[in-house]
């Protein structure tokens, strides 16, 4: 009596096993590579996140640097007092008398527009002009200004202080004061990518002609 040889099918249940064994690994491998993309995008992300608010971070910075130099432009012209600030002369070309009934194109477009916008500004270049586009800290432009003359600093016929600065008027009794005007200053810049623009307002009291 012959008895049957099982060999073949052992040979047949290894390679069976071995072939659920190779599946099992790709699985894995597929869920390892899922798992290491996803995780790389989220780095990614991160990293752009951070580029995105250090670029914001200059921005506000820089246009804050802008407003702190025209206001000391501003200063500095009342320490002399036989060359007092006359808008739109002078050293003062880049200074524009407001007007709400004949608004200047270049002063709205300054104050409003999205993105960059140099027509009618001022370039700031810091002290010692040299700029802020050099360095490891450079910007992609360096920031712009705008000084604007609102008039002067209390109207006729009102009564109180003088708007921030707490004086009374000329005649103590509300009258304008035509030494003192009032001055709008707009600032406008990047930071490190041209694509992130911040712009700044401040108002400013200098003595005027």
């Amino acid at each position: 009596m012959l008895i049957p040889n099982k060999q073949p099918s052992m040979h047949r249940s290894v390679r069976a096993e071995r072939g659920a064994v190779l599946v099992v690994a790709l699985i894995f491998l597929i869920l390892l590579t899922i798992l290491a993309i996803s995780a790389s995008g989220r780095s990614l992300l991160q990293e752009r996140m951070a580029g995105g608010l250090r670029n914001a971070q200059q921005a506000e910075m820089s246009a804050q640097t802008a407003l702190r130099g025209a206001e000391w432009k501003l200063w500095k012209s009342t320490s002399n007092i036989t060359a007092h600030l006359n808008c739109g002369t002078g050293i003062f070309t880049d200074c524009y008398i407001y007007d709400p009934a004949n608004l200047i194109t270049n002063v709205v477009n300054f104050r409003t527009k999205s993105g960059w916008v140099t027509a009618g500004s001022t370039e700031y270049k810091g002290y010692g002009n040299t700029g802020y586009t050099t360095g490891p800290n450079k910007l992609a432009d360096n920031p712009r200004y705008i000084i604007e003359d609102l008039g002067v600093e209390l109207p006729p016929g009102v009564s109180g202080s003088l708007h921030e600065s707490g004086a009374t008027g000329s005649s103590g009794t509300g009258s304008a004061s035509t030494a003192r005007h009032i001055y709008r200053i707009t600032a406008r810049a990047t930071g490190a990518s041209a694509n992130t623009v911040r712009v700044l307002e401040s108002t400013f009291a200098a003595k005027s002609n």
